[in-house]
């Protein structure tokens, strides 16, 4: 289906291109007609530099040079019937229309070269996201799950954001994150992260194990990369380990100085904040002494969201920050899909379509 659709947008381009290809040839054409038949002290030659010009605008060097040419050919054949081609005012005007036809047809060249090299990046960028955020089944277990990622880097289509779900006996296990910066640049520590969650999905870790598991490989990653690079040494991930129960109605968690998970319940909405949240991840070597686990509820029709900052961080033109948890209070239904659907329509629309920051939203109701 993607190789049709290719071809689709090719053979539409292809006609948009050589539809508008008319515009400038009959430039080229009326120019020479009204010039030959005007009287030799006017001169509209000039005016042929339009069509190259125009071409360069929706088609490929290839057709912006051969449009070029014609618009040179065309001030020869002025310049032979108005007095000769060896008067200095018609070399003139053939000689700069030949160096900006020339440089037209260079620009145009360099321009697709750099988009080729920029779709090159976004097929890179995108591959990458399918290995390291992996979609989400729409269900574990008796779990629904929804989820969206707008990444800030619209060339990147990536950025520090992650999250990932693994099941665990019982239960099914999810950690959110935001690392410190935004596109291509952190993409090696989300990396790292989110391996190390999965490989520990198989070790029966607690909640405060698979925190510390998870803080250590971030710090070490960290100081293993920073060698003087101060950036690098000032890095951290914020982050939340949560177990969604299946065998109870309970959520229980690891904040490690992640925004509160928000669960909206017979249209009220309550933030999930726990006694005392860890320190974000990769400030130091914990131990899983240093990680408390705080437990909430989750009855059947519950709907719970997890996020990260750039949700709450999006401002509108007046620069006031997007009030996630009023929009989330507006909400009456408990269908996942629905609410991420909503949520990300509304905070692009709200930030005007530029965020400053990456996104990341995942939704989870109780199946019955």
């Amino acid at each position: 289906m993607s190789v049709r659709r290719g071809v689709t947008r090719l053979r539409r381009s292809w006609r948009l291109s050589h539809g508008l290809l008319a515009l400038p040839l009959a430039i080229i054409v009326a120019v020479t007609l009204i010039d030959i038949n005007s009287p030799t002290t006017i001169h509209l030659g000039p005016f042929l530099v339009a069509a190259p010009a125009i071409t360069a605008s929706f088609a490929g060097p290839g057709l912006t040079g051969a449009v070029g040419a014609l618009a040179v050919g065309a001030q020869i054949v002025i310049g032979h019937l108005h007095g000769g081609l060896m008067t200095p005012n018609h070399q003139a005007q053939i000689a700069a229309l030949l160096v900006i036809s020339v440089l037209v047809t260079v620009y145009r060249y360099v321009r697709d070269r750099h988009q080729r090299r920029l779709t090159q990046v976004q097929s890179v960028a995108v591959a990458a996201q399918k290995v390291l955020l992996r979609p989400l089944p729409e269900r574990i277990g008796p779990l629904r799950i929804a989820f969206s990622y707008i990444a800030a880097e619209a060339e990147a289509q990536i950025g520090g954001d992650l999250y990932a779900a693994v099941p665990t006996p019982g239960a099914t296990r999810f950690v959110v994150g935001d690392v410190r910066g935004k596109g291509l640049s952190a993409i090696g520590e989300a990396a790292v992260l989110i391996g190390a969650f999965r490989g520990s999905a198989y070790r029966n870790l607690t909640l405060p194990g698979i925190a510390a598991h998870l803080g250590n490989s971030v710090y070490w990653n960290t100081a293993h990369l920073a060698d003087g690079d101060s950036a690098s040494a000032e890095s951290f991930v914020t982050a939340l380990v949560m177990d969604v129960h299946h065998d109870g109605p309970r959520i229980t968690m690891v904040n490690c100085g992640h925004p509160p998970p928000l669960l909206l319940r017979d249209d009220e909405v309550h933030t999930l904040e726990v006694p005392e949240p860890a320190l974000p991840l990769g400030l130091s070597a914990p131990s899983e002494s240093e990680y408390e686990v705080a437990t909430f509820g989750f009855e059947p029709g519950d709907l719970l969201l997890l996020y990260t900052d750039g949700v709450i961080e999006a401002r509108d033109r007046e620069g006031a920050f997007y009030p996630l948890i009023d929009r989330v209070a507006a909400w009456n239904e408990t269908d996942p899909p629905s609410l991420v659907r909503h949520l990300h329509e509304d905070l692009l629309r709200y930030a005007g379509g530029n965020l400053g920051d990456d996104v990341a939203m995942i939704a989870i109701a109780s199946a019955p």
